[in-house]
């Protein structure tokens, strides 16, 4: 229960009040920012917007009943919403103050309770070190990166959450999102948080739904890149074969859609988590895109004249192997790198000593050359002995190639793999000079990435401001873990 998390008391010199209000004006610019996306009035006029550090009676009592109205108002999807498309979203103390400001709640109901289900995986998916973002992770690991939250917390796996543990091991078995939308793993996640009751809030069982909500959106989302980069090259090879339409009826759309709207379509697709979801609303959003894929893969197999499959999705393992014995090859140009590159085979060579444009390279090649139908996540790069996991906007920027700041995620994520890539290097030779040159790279990107960080928020661009100042978070993480050494 709540009365066994160790939430932070006031200081000796600060009263309950005021302790309260430093919360609520740390909350304030969140909720003026959903009441914007709501249309929902706001009682406070733009130059009472800015809360001043210590109030007077009518204005504190004035702003708590605000905030206590809005958050009847306000449903989870609202709130995913705001988190994941603005800066927001990126500030630890904030995400931090609105926990804790709905976990000191007396009397909490489900909205309360989903918000902070919500809420709590939101601050580690922004909190965790890269270095275990993409392992498989475990509860002592939540436990760490959820202490200046929760407190410390016993990281033991409570009885009741076991299935929490096991629909976890599931996760690890799955190739392809067509294979794990068959099964209900939104609606027996939500079952068990359901049956809890009040046993959610304790501690321990908060870590096990953060561990479980983690991984599942963390495996949705691999899945889904991989179909999207699928699709992107498949309308690649369409292009360079001169085809300027494709039927796209299983999506929903027309026998004679151009390949560049379906570009445009794959290039703006958002993950389904923005609206209120269940398992019958995020099944929906996903079976689109497989429909997408199934259309262009038809388009492919008809442009190398071969008879397509009339109801299959995707194309089954069986049809793959009457496949022509020499398909075209995937040929894609970047706007910044010159030549165009032609994709190898898929098992790529293990580099010994990268560099810049090296490294580039052997990243672009793994994102384009895996065919389409092994539906393995692509957004997993392995160079050497390091596996790096790159996120989704990191993968558009080598994929799209698109947008103000697709050069500067691109070279991020460059610096990111040398770094790691000499780092495992040097653990196992013991030889540190290719780890030495990649640091001397990477602090110079860092800096770069800092200005362009502050460039774009300053242009207002807020998605590219996030996705930079995460991307430019996990280099520098990779550089900590480096001079460790």
């Amino acid at each position: 229960m709540l009365n066994t998390l160790k939430i932070p008391s006031p200081a000796k010199t600060e009263n309950v009040a005021q302790a309260r209000w430093h919360e609520m004006r740390s909350v304030f610019p969140m909720y003026l920012a959903l009441a914007k996306q709501l249309e929902v009035e706001i009682p406070f006029p733009q130059d009472r917007r800015i809360l001043p550090e210590k109030p007077d009676a009518a204005t504190f009592k004035q702003v708590e009943a605000w905030l206590d109205a809005m958050d009847q108002k306000v449903m989870v999807h609202q709130l995913r919403h705001l988190l994941q498309k603005t800066t927001l979203s990126d500030s630890e103390s904030g995400l931090h103050a609105l926990i804790l400001r709905h976990l000191r709640k007396p009397a909490k109901n489900n909205l309360d309770r989903d918000k902070i289900d919500f809420l709590l995986v939101q601050y580690f998916a922004l909190c965790v070190p890269p270095k275990i973002y993409h392992k498989q992770i475990d509860l002592s690991d939540v436990a760490k990166v959820m202490e200046p939250v929760l407190g410390p917390v016993d990281s033991t796996p409570l009885s009741w959450c076991e299935p929490l543990d096991k629909m976890i091991e599931q996760l690890r078995a799955f190739r392809s999102l067509r294979e794990m939308l068959k099964t209900d793993f939104i609606e027996r996640g939500r079952k068990v948080k359901e049956l809890a009751g009040g046993m959610f809030y304790d501690p321990s069982a908060m870590l096990a739904f953060i561990r479980f909500n983690f991984m599942m959106r963390r495996t949705l989302i691999e899945l889904m890149h991989a179909d999207l980069i699928a699709i992107r090259s498949g309308l690649g090879q369409l292009e360079a074969a001169g085809i300027p339409t494709i039927d796209c009826r299983q999506f929903g759309l027309s026998a004679t859609e151009p390949v560049q709207k379906i570009r445009q379509i794959a290039d703006e697709w958002n993950q389904p988590f923005q609206k209120e979801y269940t398992e019958r609303t995020v099944n929906q959003a996903f079976e689109k895109l497989l429909g997408l894929r199934a259309d262009v893969e038809r388009a492919l197999e008809k442009a190398n004249g071969k008879s397509p499959a009339p109801t299959a999705p995707v194309p089954s393992p069986e049809a793959s192997k009457t496949a022509p014995k020499e398909p075209p090859r995937v040929e894609t140009r970047s706007k910044e790198a010159g030549p165009v590159r032609s994709a190898p085979s898929e098992k790529s060579e293990a580099p010994g000593d990268l560099d810049f444009e090296v490294c580039m390279e052997k990243i672009w090649e793994q994102l384009i050359a895996v065919p389409p139908s092994r539906g393995r996540s692509m957004t997993t790069i392995r160079l050497g002995p390091a596996r790096i996991l790159m996120s989704s906007w990191e993968v558009a920027a080598f994929v799209s190639e698109d947008g103000f700041a697709a050069e500067d995620l691109r070279r991020a994520v460059v610096a990111r793999a040398l770094v790691t890539v000499a780092t495992e290097t040097a653990k196992e030779t013991g030889n540190a000079t290719a780890l030495d040159k990649a640091l001397s790279v990477a602090r110079v990107e860092v800096t770069r990435l800092q200005e362009r960080v502050d460039a774009a928020k300053q242009a207002k661009d807020t998605e590219a401001a996030v996705n930079l100042g995460i991307s430019t978070k996990r280099l520098l993480s990779a550089l900590d873990e480096a001079e460790k050494l």
